[in-house]
């Protein structure tokens, strides 16, 4: 019932200026911003691409770095809406309080939770199509079917987005964060098919992790990379779409509680 409301209430667009603030304080530091999101991906990219990837065999059919490249992009994705969901988002609501503001308004809250939530998914995309464009000067894509990422890309940040929004109502504090990266993002990280294949896990752990969202992101980006027609696509956007909208029914319903105590 509760996500049937939120999406009743996203249809009415009120989110939009909300979602326009954001992006109008963004872009004046935009260029930094994307600078910022791109450094560490593609550090660890090179690196172990071509540091690493020249010690390994070709990982399915294709070199390492080619492989780590999709993970990377899928990875960057879910970084840059997680802090935008955390930590900016925990600063508007909390320190600056423009969430207040907002509020007396007639823009609900709805549209403020939807308004970070979009604003939250357009950074991971500006943060992931950065990196393709990367990864596509150095010839590590194949074909038009690359183009197709991009809304894998927006699916994968508006997952993780929602997910970090109920983070973000629970946090009494920024240190609060640390929790959910060392608890939740960084284990995801290492068992979702970023950096190696999960066929390399034991059987245990890899059906954990072929559940989780990035692991969903993962199997749509690096065919798409390779030209090809990801397998089962339905199954993980409807995952995504799945978790984007649970999530985002959760974080709505723990922060009205939180901001009407």
């Amino acid at each position: 019932m509760s996500v049937t409301l939120s999406l009743s209430h996203l249809t009415r667009l009120g989110f939009l200026p909300v979602w326009r603030r954001n992006f109008l304080v963004w872009r004046k530091l935009a260029l930094p911003s994307i600078l910022g999101n791109l450094a560490d991906p593609l550090i660890y990219m090179l690196g172990l691409g071509y540091g690493l990837g020249a010690m390994l065999p070709n990982i399915e059919g294709r070199p390492y770095v080619a492989f780590l490249a999709a993970g990377t992009v899928c990875a960057s994705t879910m970084n840059a809406a997680t802090f935008e969901a955390l930590y900016s988002a925990f600063s508007r609501m909390h320190v600056q309080k423009t969430w207040d503001a907002i509020l007396n308004t007639p823009l609900g809250l709805t549209d403020v939770v939807a308004g970070e939530l979009f604003w939250a998914a357009t950074k991971s995309l500006f943060s992931g199509a950065a990196i393709l464009v990367v990864i596509t000067g150095m010839g590590l894509t194949h074909g038009p079917m690359m183009f197709w990422a991009l809304p894998a890309v927006v699916l994968t940040g508006l997952a993780f987005a929602a997910l970090g929004l109920i983070w973000n109502a629970l946090a009494p504090s920024y240190d609060f964060f640390m929790y959910y990266f060392t608890l939740f993002i960084t284990p995801m990280t290492l068992i979702s098919g970023v950096f190696f294949p999960t066929a390399q896990l034991p059987g245990w752990l890899a059906a954990i992790g072929s559940w989780l969202p990035l692991a969903q992101g993962v199997a749509l980006v690096r065919p798409l990379l390779a030209g090809e027609v990801p397998a089962d696509a339905l199954i993980h956007i409807m995952a995504l779409l799945v978790t984007a909208s649970i999530a985002f029914a959760i974080a709505l319903q723990i922060t009205r509680r939180r901001l009407l105590k």
